[in-house]
């Protein structure tokens, strides 16, 4: 948080006190937050004691209807639109969050896309499009993230895949920049870790959102018949563990991976 120390100290950073809340003021930001795991992501870290600023890049509405819902908690929000592949759009979406409240403490990248195909069919247009937004889009807001935390500390949460660890059929592009969203963590967690910045990833499985209801019925049904727990899971189930490495009680936690699927991967 932004109490961790620089460098070289040794001292574990500042808690709140109260187990599964951050230290008061906390500032936070959510990417893709404006529905799905991103919006539960960004209302459990409200109800943690964070103050969130929620990036969107068209659903206006539904961003809208997510900051209501944090300010019915308590918290401060700010709505911050930018497409994530935009290298600009992601600069000046955090110098606002510079501006407004001069620091940054959590942020949690959630952004992505899918855009399923055979693999031998795949155009090179939808490689694109799937790489852009999920491993580039990453990358540039997990910079700046850093770039933001470098002096005073921070956690930084990247929302992969379990594809991006076993791979699945008909999403080579999907899987391919989960990976790489894997790798890009552990390798900037321990770049960072000196700084006293944390990085982690969660990785869910197969949840209950838009996204896996463009699923072919008959294929949902054979991939949850693969699931230990036999079911998906819930956005707010994977919210819950995504608070948990983002906040003070994950405090000793950096480069790991947490899926979150039921036991659909048994061994990472």
């Amino acid at each position: 948080m932004s109490e961790a120390l620089a460098a070289g100290t040794g001292a574990a950073p500042a808690t709140s006190g109260v187990p599964g809340r951050f230290p008061e003021g906390s500032k936070a930001l959510v990417t893709g937050a404006s529905r799905g795991i991103g919006a539960a992501v960004a209302l459990a870290l409200a109800a943690q004691g964070c103050d969130v600023a929620l990036n969107y890049r068209s659903r206006t509405e539904e961003a809208e209807e997510v900051a209501e819902r944090i300010r019915a908690l308590g918290r401060h929000t700010l709505l911050v639109r930018a497409d994530v592949s935009d290298e600009a759009a992601v600069t000046a979406m955090y110098k606002r969050i510079r501006a407004e409240w001069g620091r940054l403490d959590v942020a949690v990248l959630n952004s992505g896309v899918t855009s399923d195909g055979h693999f031998a069919a795949m155009s090179s247009a939808k490689w694109q499009e799937v790489i852009s937004t999920n491993l580039t889009g990453a990358f540039l807001t997990a910079r700046e993230a850093t770039k933001q935390m470098y002096a005073t500390g921070g956690s930084i949460v990247l929302i992969a895949s379990t594809s991006g660890i076993a791979g699945r059929a008909g999403q080579a592009n999907y899987a391919a920049s989960k990976g790489g969203v894997i790798s890009l963590a552990k390798s900037l967690a321990q770049e960072a870790a000196p700084r006293g910045i944390r990085v982690n990833v969660v990785a869910p499985g197969f949840i209950d959102t838009d996204m896996a209801r463009k699923v072919p019925p008959a294929h949902l049904k054979e991939a949850v018949r693969a699931i230990p727990l036999g079911r998906m899971g819930t956005a707010q189930e994977v919210a819950q563990a995504t608070a948990f490495l983002a906040g003070p009680a994950a405090s000793y936690i950096t480069g790991k991976v947490l899926t979150v699927d039921g036991g659909m991967i048994p061994v990472n």
